[in-house]
């Protein structure tokens, strides 16, 4: 096989990608995309320690390719995330009026794939995945005359490679680089049941030395390309203090291309538009479960299926 195969070889690779594990090929990292959705502008309970257990199932059956077209090169895909994050939101004014905070999320990753005849997906991995750290600055609500009008964080999370990570598989469960990923999420209540949510990231990749043996021999290095991701929710509460109902969703785009040796690779940006309808629960001030679900459209260079999400946050 000479160069230009392996070249070939290769692109053919950079389409199979999964929503959260990374591709051995230098894909995009596990990012949130639809973890967190209404009323994510600040905590539900002032300062002090958090924990909150995330739990996803991802289901698809198409992996499209740069231009929206099925590979074939799978028959099923089934993704069970568990994200575990302690949160701790001080109440010590530090700039502008923010008070400080930091989080830690350790995510637990199982990956199950039935790959279509001659594909080089393999049939299941699981493991640690990437951990994500990040201070942050949160701001106190706004207030109207009704009650709250607008609140906000800026936080700069850094996804640090700890997952596992295998230059010979073609999906892992850790990305094998890191990744700075900061955002801004925002709150605004449009009446007294109502609320518009946000969170805005921007995401740019470090180089990947180890890269995969997709990959000619003789590659050094590959770099994923920056990207932008917004979650984006809505809800209206339909039992006072208890109960909210909404639409959800998220996108993400790819802004540059990959890298290999420093050379753009053409056709590897990845896009995907998800969204779905949500709940809110909460059972006291202290204790709020999440449900979620997704259905994806508009997906390039990555699968195309449905997620379901549950979380649970518990304040100390």
């Amino acid at each position: 096989m000479d160069k230009l195969d392996l070249l070939r070889a290769m692109r053919r690779g950079l389409y199979l990608v999964v929503l959260l594990p990374a591709l051995a090929a230098a894909q995009q990292p596990p990012l949130n995309l639809g973890f967190t959705s209404f009323m994510d502008g600040g905590p539900p309970a002032g300062p002090g320690f958090y924990f909150q257990e995330y739990l996803e199932y991802y289901t698809a059956d198409d992996l499209k390719d740069a231009h929206g077209n099925d590979t074939h090169l799978m028959d099923d895909l089934d993704v069970w995330v568990s994200l575990n994050q302690l949160i701790y939101q001080s109440d010590q004014q530090v700039l502008l009026g923010g008070t400080w905070g930091v989080d830690l999320i350790v995510p637990l990753v199982s990956l199950e794939v039935d790959p279509s005849p001659g594909s080089p997906l393999s049939s299941s991995h699981q493991g640690l995945g990437d951990i994500v750290i990040g201070p942050y600055l949160q701001w106190g609500p706004i207030m109207g005359e009704k009650g709250p009008i607008f609140m906000h964080r800026i936080e700069f999370q850094n996804l640090i490679p700890t997952g596992k990570y295998r230059d010979h598989e073609v999906l892992n469960p850790g990305s094998g680089f890191y990744s700075l990923d900061p955002y801004w999420a925002a709150t605004v209540f449009l009446g007294p049941k109502a609320e518009l949510s946000w969170r805005f990231h921007y995401l740019w990749n470090a180089k990947n030395g180890d890269p995969s043996k997709l990959y000619p021999p003789g590659t050094d290095d590959t770099q994923v390309g920056q990207a932008i991701h917004l979650n984006f929710a809505s809800s209206y509460e339909v039992i006072e203090k208890m109960l909210r109902i909404g639409i959800n969703g998220y996108y993400l785009k790819q802004i540059t291309d990959n890298e290999m040796d420093g050379h753009e690779i053409s056709a590897t940006r990845e896009q995907v538009l998800g969204i779905g309808p949500g709940a809110l629960f909460s059972f006291s001030q202290d204790d709020h479960i999440f449900f979620n679900t997704y259905f994806q459209t508009a997906v390039e260079n990555r699968p195309s299926g449905m997620q379901f999400n549950l979380r649970w946050t518990h304040h100390f």
